[in-house]
């Protein structure tokens, strides 16, 4: 059974507290934007929000309605996930096929899919167009949805890509008119509505770090293998990405991964449409991919062929041609290349076409990160996208090659995948539960005896609302002569003004109050873990349940502000002892994570960002073309030194800054991987690992950082190789190099620092 992932537990747990206070409160035409990134999994999240919103509701009747595009039939592709992830509850069923007159009302928690384009649409004269919505002798879907209303059942309505089908005038008339849902959910990657009551986010770099989603997108990778005057542009891409997935296809079978990678070709709209077609057709029969053989597929609104169980990692097609009907609602993990023949369309559907090749086929990162990678073939020297829309390093088009005077290295190298987030888990309920049972005096484990617990508590703390007031500062006046020198001075007032919080108010200064006893844990990540702790605690001790007692959380926040500094003191003692706690996780996963390679090369081929790195006319760089991320004076000038010793290197090369695994890596601490800045081959056969420093700055972490380096060179050399290298600052004009075993900063022993002159290098 497929579980959630932890940022899809957040996710879910967040809907469910917001859904219930918009429920509770009786809020007309509630609604909460769910903005989740393609590829994170947002019909398996909202599956389990369902069946959790259920739990939350036993004594109840609600039902649901999950609106879904209808074009190619995604609707019904809506309808088997939902069908595989509920496991035969809560029932699920198609609009057309369950409701064609004979049932009055939606039953108590039941899910019905509905298609968009059958209750859509009206005819000329304004009339309904579909059986499904038209006034008869039996039950319209109207009907259902009024006669489910008149018998007291809540309808969650859910939007499926919202901004496709929720903007029009005539969603507006379905939306506040006829369904009139208790709630809605508006779900999509992009979503388009302004007005709402709540958001939930889903940050995409944390559906990155899981694994759901490729660490990068290369633009036109190797593209330069086929050019010549003969062959044609639409050949070019073609050919270029037919050989990219004849190559992942072999890699996935050396590794044996049971993935048949997939290539999307997109074509253009309009009269050059069916030329485009019968040309890439063409090609690909050339190479004995076609329809006949199963190996084509086509999804186009006139043409749909080979679509079935297209989905499945280990179907025999390898490409699918498509238009714009694919860029919606489409889930297919094992599609990793798109070619690109089209007309510039909006940005916006740029991201979400694009956002088709972005998901993992397992739900995981590969050991070989060319598995981890998607590529993409387009027809133009240029074309927009939002920056930092998924990934800020996730779209390469500059790519380099090694040079041919590389030699092996056979390096030892070290990569982890980030396991500390620097967040607090839900792992600290234990902790919390020991600091407040102490303080209060209650038995840990004693559940049952809420009215006893109560009183135990009350000698300590009121558990009655007390009335805040805000304080304000009250005609002050500065002195605009005085202006620049006002961050001097502390700026106060004798006149002040009390005003009473608002609820939203009271949800900012309890926020606040957890946040700001942190103790340095990430607030974005570590919030909804120390709510829920503390909302447990409510309930097992007290009984006062944040969903079940009557604004149970309303009255949870409001105990805990009217005894703010006893709180504050509390959650602050909780989160400095789970550092405990957190090291243990820590040491879990890095075991479970972390990963050697025993003979590390630098990669033959790097794709760069044209937005974090540029082009140099370095003549030793190992790269060519030579492009650049330079961080640092101290690093350009670094390269500056090296370039100038071309009698004493063969070759320097820049590691990635990234953290991916065909960088080099060096293991530090008990969780972190180091990467050093160079890697450089002497003319004398030596292999030089270096990296630049600033004086005085980090001091810490350079200290754990080069007593790691100077270990690893010494085992390595015990190895037979021939290694030598260290931290490099530059003092005055001079660069220095600490290649100590214990290490020191500049300022503690300037004499563990030794000049480095490549001149004297023998």
């Amino acid at each position: 059974m497929k579980s959630l992932k932890r940022y899809q537990e957040k996710a879910v747990e967040k809907l469910l507290s917001r859904s219930k206070e918009l429920l509770d409160e009786k809020k007309e035409k509630a609604t909460i934007v769910f903005q989740s990134p393609t590829g994170s999994g947002k019909t398996f999240m909202l599956s389990k929000y369902i069946e959790d919103l259920i739990k939350e509701y036993p004594d109840k009747e609600i039902c649901f309605l999950w609106i879904s595009i209808g074009a190619g039939k995604l609707h019904k592709q809506s309808y088997y996930s939902l069908k595989n992830n509920f496991y035969g509850f809560p029932s699920v069923y198609l609009l057309e096929d369950e409701f064609h007159g004979g049932r009055s009302h939606i039953e108590r928690n039941e899910v019905v899919i509905v298609n968009w384009d059958k209750i859509n649409t009206k005819d000329k004269a304004g009339d309904w167009s579909n059986a499904l919505m038209r006034d008869s002798e039996r039950y319209n879907f109207r009907d259902v949805l009024y006669n489910t209303r008149r018998l007291g059942t809540l309808i969650v309505m859910i939007i499926d890509e919202s901004h496709q089908n929720a903007g029009s005038q005539r969603a507006k008339e379905l939306r506040d008119e006829i369904i009139k849902a208790h709630l809605t959910i508006e779900m999509s990657a992009t979503p388009e509505l302004s007005d709402f009551d709540e958001r939930v986010i889903v940050n995409a770099q944390d559906v990155i770090d899981e694994g759901m989603i490729k660490k990068e997108i290369i633009v036109n990778d190797g593209l330069d293998r086929y050019t010549s005057d003969e062959i044609s542009s639409v050949e070019l891409l073609l050919k270029t990405a037919y050989s990219k997935r004849f190559e992942l296809a072999k890699m996935y079978q050396t590794d044996e991964i049971e993935v048949n990678p997939l290539c999307l070709v997109q074509i253009p709209n309009g009269e050059v449409a069916k030329e485009k077609q019968e040309q890439i057709e063409n090609f690909l029969a050339k190479n004995r991919i076609t329809q006949e053989n199963g190996k084509l597929a086509i999804w186009l609104s006139e043409e749909k062929i080979n679509l079935e169980m297209l989905n499945d990692n280990e179907n025999k097609v390898e490409f699918l041609i498509f238009k714009q009907a694919i860029a919606t609602g489409w889930d297919c993990p094992r599609a990793q290349i798109l070619v690109k023949f089209r007309d510039k369309g909006s940005e916006t559907l740029e991201i979400q076409t694009v956002g088709r090749i972005l998901r993992m086929p397992e739900g995981e990162h590969y050991p070989n990160d060319e598995l981890n990678r998607a590529y993409m073939y387009i027809d133009t020297h240029e074309f927009n996208v939002k920056k930092e829309e998924y990934n800020p390093n996730i779209i390469k088009t500059l790519s380099s090659k090694r040079k041919d005077i590389y030699g092996e290295l056979k390096l030892k190298s070290y990569y982890l995948n980030r396991v500390d987030y620097g967040d607090i888990t839900s792992e600290v309920w234990g902790d919390l539960e020991r600091v407040f049972c102490e303080y209060f005096n209650l038995e840990i484990g004693e559940y049952e005896f809420f009215d006893e617990n109560k009183k135990i508590v009350s000698q300590k703390i009121s558990l009655e609302k007390s009335t805040l007031q805000n304080s304000f500062m009250l005609d002050k006046h500065l002195d605009t002569s005085e202006f620049d020198k006002l961050y001097t001075k502390h700026i106060t007032s004798q006149k002040k003004v009390s005003i009473g919080y608002s609820q939203e108010d009271l949800d900012d200064l309890f926020t606040y109050m957890i946040n700001t006893n942190l103790n340095g844990y990430a607030p974005k990540r570590s919030f909804w873990s120390m709510l829920s702790a503390i909302r447990r605690w409510f309930a097992h001790y007290l009984g006062i349940n944040a969903m079940k007692t009557p604004n149970g959380h309303i009255v949870q926040r409001d105990i805990l502000l009217s005894n703010y500094e006893i709180f504050a003191r509390l959650l602050n003692q909780t989160t400095l002892i789970y550092k405990d706690t957190k090291k243990k996780e820590i040491e879990t996963k890095v075991q479970e994570l972390e990963e050697w390679k025993e003979a590390w090369e630098i990669p033959h081929q790097k794709a760069f960002n044209p937005q974090t790195y540029q082009k140099y006319d370095y003549k030793l760089s190992l790269y060519e073309p030579c492009y650049l991320s330079i961080d640092s004076q101290i690093e350009q000038d670094f390269i500056e030194y090296l370039e100038s010793n071309k009698d004493k290197i063969v070759w320097w090369w820049q590691n990635g800054s990234e953290h991916m695994a065909q960088n080099f890596g060096i293991k530090y601490n008990t969780k972190s991987t180091f990467q050093p800045d160079f890697i450089v081959k002497f003319t004398n056969g030596k292999i030089g690992i270096f990296d630049t420093k600033a004086v005085g700055y980090q001091e810490e972490d350079n200290k754990s950082k080069a007593e790691a380096l100077q270990k690893y060179i010494k085992d390595e050399n015990t190895k037979g190789r021939n290694l030598f290298g260290g931290l490099v600052i530059k003092e005055g004009e001079y660069f220095r190099i600490n290649q100590k075993d214990s290490y020191k900063s500049f300022k503690e022993s300037f004499e563990d620092w030794e000049y480095f002159n490549l001149k004297e290098q023998k």
